[in-house]
């Protein structure tokens, strides 16, 4: 076990490298002045010198991606006489000084992931910490959505199997899947938060927490999740049917469940406590895939209704080309996604131990 966790942490931590290394190079080509973003209207040519000193920015780029691997990383390099090390010492870096070599300090710390260009002043962290709570609560709610309805109409249609009740779960799944969250998103928006409005009670855009009409306090609105996490649940819902009723068909053409069935055995029972738990593996390995995906999915669906996550705050960075909350929100995505499928392997290798050979 210890194996493979080892070598499950170090393929991630190669994967995160590239995630980190590819988007770095993507976003630092694009047009603009990242210091000119910083300083706004308020920007003179002095200024704009201190800002691109500061920050390196008036470095190749090679260096530059030097110093932010150098900031993210949780393990750092600081030169003692460097202006990295002087941040260091008025806590840019929340970490501790392991031990110096020569004139070079190695500290372990928090990963930097520096400052946000438009949030003046306002770490990418903070932001990232204020948005991600949102976007899982609503992946959340989306993957538990999708395996209560998925498994219903797999069910259902594994035992109508050549019916018209079949055929058309089967039509509702194909165009569930071919159905693009951003299209779903507008569509269900305008049909449940506006034509239908006086009988759902739903509005077409709204996050988690609101403020009253006086803007004397804030209070959750979960009637706002609705929308988007039934939109966000679309896709997973007819895949996951689709896995449950192929998975069901082949385990009752099993002969234990003719078995079971000439016993005299209601369908019920024969369902529930034969069939049902070995039609649920590939369903159970589907579900962990798309939970990982909807935090990086969920950026269309939080931006179309209004969702204050994780999602709508890249894509606001997106259009206002703030860069460290661009490329921070991206590994901090990836970063999950990586520990959600290693902590999964693990699960598997405990449950089979084939697989830890």
């Amino acid at each position: 076990m210890f194996r493979l966790i080892t070598h499950k942490i170090f393929y991630a931590t190669l994967t995160l490298f590239g995630v980190l290394t590819v988007i770095f190079f993507l976003f630092n080509v694009l047009p603009g002045d990242p210091a000119r973003m910083m300083l706004g209207q308020n920007e003179d040519s002095a200024q704009i010198q201190i800002i691109k000193r500061k920050y390196g920015f008036d470095k190749p780029l090679t260096t530059q991606y030097l110093y932010y691997l150098n900031d993210v990383s949780p393990i750092s390099f600081h030169s003692d006489n460097s202006n990295d090390y002087t941040y260091f010492s008025e806590r840019k870096y929340r970490g501790l000084v392991l031990f110096s070599v020569f004139k070079f300090s190695i500290a372990l710390k928090q990963p930097y992931l520096r400052m946000s260009f438009t949030k003046t002043g306002k770490p990418v962290v903070e932001i990232i910490k204020e948005t991600m709570p949102n976007t899982v609560i609503l992946a959340l709610t989306s993957i538990i959505i999708a395996i209560i309805l998925g498994l219903s109409l797999g069910i259902v249609s594994a035992l109508c199997f050549g019916s018209w009740i079949d055929k058309i779960i089967q039509l509702i799944s194909t165009f569930g899947m071919s159905l693009p969250s951003f299209f779903s998103a507008i569509l269900f928006a305008w049909i449940f938060g506006f034509l239908l409005h006086e009988f759902t009670g739903l509005k077409m855009t709204g996050s988690l927490y609101e403020v009253d009409d006086f803007g004397e306090y804030s209070y959750r609105a979960w009637k706002n999740l609705v929308l988007p996490a039934f939109v966000l649940g679309i896709r997973p819902i007819a895949v996951f049917s689709q896995l449950m009723r192929n998975a069901l068909l082949e385990v009752l053409n099993q002969d234990y469940i003719r078995t079971a069935k000439s016993k005299g055995l209601s369908a019920f029972k024969i369902i529930y406590k034969h069939a049902l738990k070995n039609a649920l593996n590939p369903v159970i390995t589907a579900v962990s895939g798309w939970f990982a995906s909807m935090l990086a999915g969920a950026v269309f669906v939080e931006y179309i209704f209004g969702w204050n996550g994780l999602g709508k705050e890249i894509v606001n960075a997106l259009n206002t080309l703030d860069l460290p909350v661009i490329m921070g929100a991206v590994l901090t995505v990836a970063l999950t996604f990586i520990l959600i499928n290693i902590i999964v392997d693990i699960i598997y290798a405990q449950l089979d131990p084939k697989i830890k050979f």
